[in-house]
């Protein structure tokens, strides 16, 4: 009989998928208002300049995600993900005010510093309350939201946009975060795991934390570049296709309406994905798990680039989302098993602000070929690519036994 959690810890998970979901809706709602703003010709945006937006947030998204893991590591995962959820909630909101589209970048960069410290801290504290042997499940259920948020804002934006416009988007977008915020400040509790990390720093007066150290310690070298490396690969990939599908759909000729059909089905997927994948990576493996998803990603994005019939298109699109967006959160379990408590959330961090640099690359890539005319198919050959380096850069992880929480408490495991 599963022990009965206390009050406290209860609150983690869904405080944090809660967070996440919130993530999810940044994810889609540039993929849902940009062919919006690109037809009615808002501030005069062309593909190149609304890459250029969109690039102003992602940079954000990678400055924030890189500082959060050291500062996580020193203040904690709760505060750390308090101020993430505040701060990005705001300049969401904000966002639905922009008289221009260089206000619009500003913007957009300043919630994406937020955003950025979000998924890694979210990921982490959940990894750390996971039972032992459940971490992958873990991080793939709190993935879930990220996929259900951008499920319900791949759906608010065909519900909402004719109706209202474009800017409630956002409104709408920051407005949850007007009962979270308060939720986590009185119910999210800290990491067992750091209070533990800071009860052995204060017995070991003098001695550094261990940190960014953590990344190039002995043995751990290799395996941090290719975690980097598969992270810029996974991102690249979800950053592209969110971003540019719906687009690069209308180019080859379907109505806006049935591309955004086609975003949404890719979120589905994904959600689909995430709760295969987790089951699968807590009983076969973590590593082969995720070169799997990989390759298959692979397999399914150059299947894009053939006209299929109708069934058969939504059929691939719905098996592309889920494997690709699972790959890239399984490289985040891989993360949290691999290195120790007291260096945890700045490896996260790092290898989600290094693939931060493949989500700017990604609607770069695909405003660049819709630019030249080329988005359909070899904008899928491209993908495809990108998921086959992900697959080689996971088999160059270092192959050893991977760490559970041992420096967890039974008792704190959710």
């Amino acid at each position: 009989m599963a022990t009965r959690l206390p009050p406290a810890r209860a609150w983690v998970l869904p405080l944090c998928w809660a967070a996440v979901l919130l993530d999810g809706f940044d994810l889609v709602v540039l993929g849902t208002v940009l062919p919006v703003l690109l037809r009615e010709h808002i501030w005069d945006l062309t593909p190149g300049t609304a890459s250029a937006v969109t690039t102003a947030g992602l940079v954000g998204m990678m400055i924030g995600a890189l500082v959060i893991g050291a500062v996580t590591d020193v203040i904690g995962r709760r505060k750390a993900l308090i101020i993430a959820v505040t701060s990005f909630s705001i300049f969401t909101a904000l966002c639905a005010l922009a008289p221009s589209a260089a206000v619009f970048g500003l913007l957009r960069f300043l919630a994406g510093l937020g955003l950025g410290g979000c998924l890694p801290t979210a990921i982490t504290l959940v990894g750390e309350y996971a039972r032992r042997g459940r971490s992958g499940s873990a991080t793939t259920t709190i993935m879930t939201g990220y996929h259900v948020g951008a499920v319900i804002t791949a759906l608010l934006g065909i519900a909402v946009i004719p109706a209202l416009g474009w800017r409630a988007m956002f409104v709408i977008g920051a407005a949850p975060a007007l009962a979270l915020v308060p939720l986590m400040i009185k119910f999210l509790p800290e990491s067992e795991s750091f209070l533990a990390a800071e009860r052995t720093a204060e017995s070991r007066a003098g001695v550094p934390r261990a940190g960014v150290r953590t990344l190039f310690a002995s043995g751990l070298v290799r395996t941090t570049l290719a975690f980097w490396v598969a992270s810029f690969m996974g991102l690249l990939l979800v950053y592209g296709l969110n971003t540019w599908l719906p687009e690069i759909m209308r180019q080859a000729g379907y109505p806006l309406g049935a591309a955004l059909s086609l975003l949404l089905t890719l979120n589905v997927g994904a959600v689909v994905g995430l709760v295969v994948a987790g089951y699968v990576a807590d009983r076969k493996g973590i590593r082969p798990s995720t070169i799997a998803w990989f390759g298959a990603a692979a397999v399914f994005l150059a299947l894009l680039s053939v006209k299929l019939p109708s069934v058969g298109l939504y059929a691939v699109v719905f098996l592309t989302g889920c494997f690709v967006f699972s790959a890239q959160v399984l490289v985040y379990a891989y993360v949290g098993r691999a290195y120790p408590a007291s260096g945890r959330a700045t490896a996260m961090g790092s290898a989600a602000g290094v693939g931060r640099i493949g989500a700017i690359c990604g609607p770069l890539l695909g405003g660049s070929l819709l630019s030249a005319g080329l988005a359909y198919p070899w904008g899928f050959y491209a993908f495809a690519v990108v998921g086959a380096f992900g697959a080689v850069a996971v088999s160059v992880v270092a192959a050893r036994p991977e760490r559970e929480l041992v420096d967890v408490p039974a008792e704190a495991r959710a």
